[in-house]
């Protein structure tokens, strides 16, 4: 079985942009590279989920996301930080256009994204998790089945900020302001396992 950290895009790999799709405006998160390459060495896969609207309200192509994808992962395979998979949902079940506008099961919070993932990879969900900087992104990694982790990127460090003044259990694992504080803690909590 395999070791799978499982990544939202923006706002957690890189800067959030209001619907991303052009090349020149991809900005990966400095940090951000350093923490995936540590995370392979120590044997987990990295995959990516990421809900992708902006093809379901007609801004762009599901051929704009591909590409931005390889060339997102070309920039990352030259740090030693290639990502294994990328899995998007085009839909919205509002403001979707035409075929796009639906209810489906790979949105985030619901894990169609993953049982996809599960074609390429034997997932261990036990020694697996889904890191993200918003409540979607923890919700569908405990809907999978996995551990959580909130980034204080993007929008995870509000998100977080929430949370110190909220009473009750906490929905995510844990929680780190850059993703390589996420990943020593995944890490340290794997040796100890």
């Amino acid at each position: 079985m395999e070791k799978v950290i499982f990544l939202d895009r923006d706002g957690t790999i890189n800067e959030e942009v209001h619907y991303l799709f052009r090349r020149e405006d991809l900005r990966i998160i400095p940090g951000v590279p350093a923490a995936l390459r540590r995370l392979k060495e120590q044997g987990y896969r990295l995959v990516v989920v990421t809900n992708q609207a902006g093809v379901g309200r007609g801004y762009y192509r599901e051929e704009d996301v591909k590409d931005l994808h390889l060339y997102m992962n070309e920039l990352l395979q030259a740090e030693g930080a290639e990502i294994d998979g990328f899995f998007y949902c085009p839909h919205h079940p509002v403001y979707g256009i035409g075929a796009y506008k639906q209810v489906c099961r790979c949105r985030k919070p619901d894990v169609g994204m993953f049982e996809m993932a599960e074609r390429l990879f034997d997932v261990d969900k036990a020694a697996s998790w889904m890191v993200g900087d918003k409540e979607t992104d923890l919700a569908a990694g405990r809907n999978y089945g996995v551990r959580t982790a909130l980034v204080g990127t993007g929008y995870g460090a509000g998100v977080y900020e929430e949370y110190l003044h909220k009473d009750g259990a906490r929905p995510f694992d844990l929680y780190g302001a850059t993703l390589m504080d996420v990943a020593e803690e995944i890490l340290r909590r794997g040796r100890r396992e």
